[in-house]
């Protein structure tokens, strides 16, 4: 019995695992795609950079001294700062081994945001209250079966049994021994409010609101009616302003870069166009309303 136990809570630990991870996994993803850069030399990769972005807060861009290539690489920091708290030393590294030194006079580190922070720290926060959420929701199904506790003494036990069968096989009628003594029994049933949907809507509510941090555009709506432009507006503006700390970071890097490599780099939000397609949408629908 102990053995079972320790299995079943092991198993229950594995899921809570998973289920944490793959939320965790799902929002870096879409972190890291939100932004397109246009005009990168072929040395430097689309996908590291916002990674190391997402993850470690910053990037160095500097041309290596062999290759004479542009590359965008990890950095540490060290040797002070100067006036405006740029750190005046890089020393730049990759997972194979490669090292170099660098100063403020011959690289541009990209940061994540004006802050210069990561975004690991929200992501782990949204997809704990998102595991958190999904664990609950799946305690809550499982609530539904309502077992029935039964105190019985050991020789009541086998008829119960057998009255159950009969029970669940749908029999129309049960019928018991004369001796049985109905007084004898007693019976807790749990029954458990069905709050999945509630659950579920709150669970909706706090992806959307992740979305939006991350400056995705999301209309969720979990009811019918038709939304008037005004609506779409209001819940886009706040995805679109959660935009500019990084986007802003991002096009001040682009701007030290192309003066110091004489390169033609730039960066927009992944969904630029396809913002200008919804807004014609709705317009082309009379200005009033999307269904």
């Amino acid at each position: 019995m102990r053995k079972s136990k320790m299995r079943q809570f092991e198993q229950s630990l594995i899921a809570n695992m998973w289920t944490f991870k793959d939320y965790k996994k799902n929002l870096l993803n879409l972190a890291i795609s939100v932004f397109k850069w246009n005009n990168l030399p072929a040395s430097c990769d689309e996908r590291f950079i916002e990674l190391m972005l997402c993850v470690n807060g910053s990037i160095c861009f500097f041309k290596d001294d062999v290759s004479e290539q542009i590359l965008s690489l990890k950095c540490s920091f060290g040797g002070g700062f100067d006036v405006y708290r740029n750190p005046t030393l890089r020393f730049v590294y990759a997972d194979n081994g490669y090292t170099n030194k660098c100063t403020i006079d011959d690289s541009v580190i990209c940061y994540n945001d004006l802050l210069r922070t990561n975004l690991i720290g929200f992501i782990e926060n949204y997809a704990y209250k998102l595991y958190e959420v999904d664990r609950i929701i799946m305690t809550n199904l499982k609530a539904q079966k309502t077992p029935v506790l039964v105190k019985c003494s050991e020789n009541e036990r086998l008829t119960l049994l057998n009255l159950y069968k009969e029970y669940d096989g749908n029999q129309p009628f049960i019928f018991a021994d004369k001796d049985f003594n109905m007084n004898s029994l007693e019976c807790l049933k749990t029954d458990a409010p069905f709050v999945v949907d509630k659950l579920f809507k709150y669970k909706t509510d706090l992806y959307n609101e992740a979305l939006t941090f991350l400056g995705i555009q999301n209309i969720q709506v979990q009811k019918k009616e038709r939304l008037v432009r005004d609506e779409v507006h209001q819940m886009n503006a706040g995805s679109i302003a959660s935009r500019f700390s990084r986007l802003k970071a991002r096009k001040e890097a682009c701007e030290k870069i192309n003066a110091m490599f004489d390169t033609d780099i730039s960066v927009e939000f992944t969904d630029y166009d396809k913002q200008n397609e919804i807004s014609d949408e709705i317009q082309n629908t009379g200005g009033d309303s999307i269904e």
